[in-house]
């Protein structure tokens, strides 16, 4: 079964007064909202453009990207709604829609774009293409040699060494792998041997989507560096200075400037290697803007799972780029499979959740395992049965510590213990849960949560602040200093504390939603599955959420939600797999 969009919600649908024959219809049936069809009808009165089944598909394609997609593939769209009375010949009526002449929407590989995002699509595929096209970097082969017989020490194993001698050799690298596959060690291991080909003094930038991410890539590497000086002393020393930062930061965000980024191709960054870690986040709109900032000499690392859930903006950028490489001798894609974690169920759960095996994946989560549970709960109060102790035991371990005065343990605890939810609203999102967990933290006598910036409470920062340099995806908690309540934020580089009023942008983090765990991990999560019959339900939904534990994950739902689940892909219609593919 395949998820085109994601459900409209109430305050997104509403009827359009002013819709007539399809565009009404749809409107009706909830496949289109008012805004899609106030865009589609402004586009076709700048192009002339009466014809209700073209101005249909353009409408669809405004809703397709809202809902992730790239563009509309016509080819598919009617199984969003094959109830209703879907145009006739509509291929031939695009084709010859005078949008189309005027390049107000594209029409090509059977696929609608509106023109933004068909030139974003493009943009990124040729600049790939020149990447690939360049000549090889120089590489001194013996002291390759040399090099990679001193960073063997360690879990590195036959197919990293394949991998990173394979990236020497490239100005273009996408390191692919599901957790535990050693990514973090591979690229640790690579920038070693690129600072020894240089001689060191390498700029290098580890980036990430969120400064969560970012952070966590920094310290890695870092650690694995460390490792590395076992045998190889003078790796750390080679490898220099890491600028850890969210690609926001990477780019220069100027909300002042039009073109929204310092660097672009009349500006290119500085760094000789930049390495973007959660790649499967990144969105077309800011790939495109990344690879035009970069140097043509620069080296540029991709690092991700394509498995997991793709960006919250349009586009399935690492996704497409693994598919469209596939097959093509010039390939950048480095694939990991072998798992290093010991937590051997955990690895069970996620195979069987890439296999799409729902038979599988339930008999993981039904054998007894200290790694792996399954509560089977439907109703409200079995639910909130299995969830109140684990999550008022992490609330409270947490207000202990910002009690204490202590923030940096006060982030820890943060981390040991996640409680993850497929939705924002309703009896199964993270609004309800997290004023539960309040509710139940406040029947402690110990524990005040009076107020909205009470000592204790978890922080989510919810999009990026550049004057106070916090960013979307970034953790923290309020956290009693000298009698005050301080509100400190785990960044990519530092602590960072600020007076709590300061944060606009933050909400309560007892609970989060499975799309912003992306880029973090916790000792324990706890997965709170939704009925069957939500439509956020997808296989990468579960497999990103499942993912996210260290040591023990914990799935609280139905068989049918499981089932659900698994059986269900987030596709997102974009062309650029199909161009890498040259198709």
């Amino acid at each position: 079964m395949t998820e085109l969009f994601e459900p409209v919600g109430d305050h997104d649908w509403r009827i359009a007064t002013t819709a007539t024959g399809l565009l009404a219809d749809f409107n009706a049936a909830g496949v289109l909202t008012s805004s899609d069809i106030h865009v589609a009808s402004r586009i076709g009165a700048l192009g002339d453009e009466a014809d209700e089944s073209v101005l249909l598909a353009v409408a669809l394609a405004v809703r397709a990207v809202r809902r992730g997609s790239v563009c509309l593939d016509l080819a598919t769209v009617r199984e969003t709604a094959p109830e209703l009375a879907w145009p006739d010949d509509w291929e031939t009526a695009i084709a010859g829609s005078s949008l189309v002449a005027a390049g107000v929407v594209r029409w090509e590989l059977g696929l609608l774009y509106l023109d933004r995002y068909h030139r974003l699509e493009t943009q990124v595929h040729d600049d790939l293409g020149v990447r690939l096209a360049q000549d090889a970097p120089v590489v001194d082969e013996a002291r390759l040699d040399a090099a990679v017989a001193k960073v063997r020490a360690g879990h590195f194993s036959p197919e990293q060494e394949a991998a990173v001698v394979a990236a020497v050799r490239r100005r273009t690298t996408i390191l692919t792998g599901g957790p535990g596959t050693g990514k973090t060690t591979t690229v640790a291991r690579l920038l070693a041997l690129l600072a020894d080909q240089a001689g060191g003094g390498l700029a290098i930038a580890l980036a990430a989507p969120t400064g969560k991410a970012a952070t966590r890539l920094q310290e890695a590497v870092v650690t694995e560096l460390d490792a590395v000086a076992a045998t190889w002393p003078e790796a750390p020393g080679l490898v220099g200075r890491l600028d850890g930062l969210t690609l926001h930061r990477l780019l220069g965000w100027r909300p002042d400037n039009a073109t929204r980024f310092r660097h672009d191709r009349s500006n290119r960054l500085k760094y000789d290697v930049v390495v973007v870690d959660e790649s499967s986040m990144v969105e077309l709109t800011m790939m495109g803007r990344l690879l035009e900032a970069l140097r043509p000499e620069s080296r540029l690392i991709l690092v991700g799972d394509p498995r997991q859930l793709t960006s919250v903006g349009a586009g399935a950028v690492l996704s497409d780029l693994v598919a469209g490489f596939e097959g093509r001798p010039d390939s950048p894609v480095a694939a990991l499979t072998e798992n290093f974690r010991s937590e051997s169920d955990i690895k069970a759960l996620a195979a069987a959740l890439r296999d799409g095996d729902a038979d599988d994946v339930l008999a993981v989560l039904r054998s007894p395992s200290e790694q792996v549970s399954f509560v089977e709960a439907a109703d409200d109060a079995a639910i909130e049965e299995a969830l109140r102790p684990d999550s008022v035991a992490a609330a409270r371990a947490v207000w202990q510590a910002a009690t204490d005065e202590d923030p940096a343990r006060a982030l820890a605890e943060l981390d040991r213990y996640r409680l993850l939810c497929a939705h924002r609203e309703g009896p199964y999102g993270v609004r309800r849960w997290n004023s539960l967990v309040e509710r139940w933290l406040a029947e402690d006598p110990e524990v005040d949560v009076y107020g909205q910036w009470y000592v204790g409470r978890p922080l989510l920062v919810t999009s990026n602040d550049y004057a106070l340099d916090v960013y979307n995806g970034e953790t923290g908690v309020v956290v009693r200093q000298a009698g005050r309540p301080r509100a400190f934020v785990a960044g990519s580089e530092r602590l960072k504390e600020f007076a709590p009023g300061r944060l606009d942008a933050v909400e309560t983090m007892h609970a989060m939603t499975i799309h912003k765990s992306q880029g973090s991990q916790a000792d324990r999560v706890t997965v709170l599955l939704p009925d069957a019959g939500s439509r956020l339900l997808t296989r990468e939904l579960f497999y990103t959420a499942a993912t996210r534990a260290r040591h023990h994950v914990r799935v609280v739902g139905s068989e049918a939600a499981v089932r659900a689940a698994v059986e269900t892909r987030a596709q997102r219609a974009t062309g650029l797999r199909l161009r890498l593919a040259g198709r």
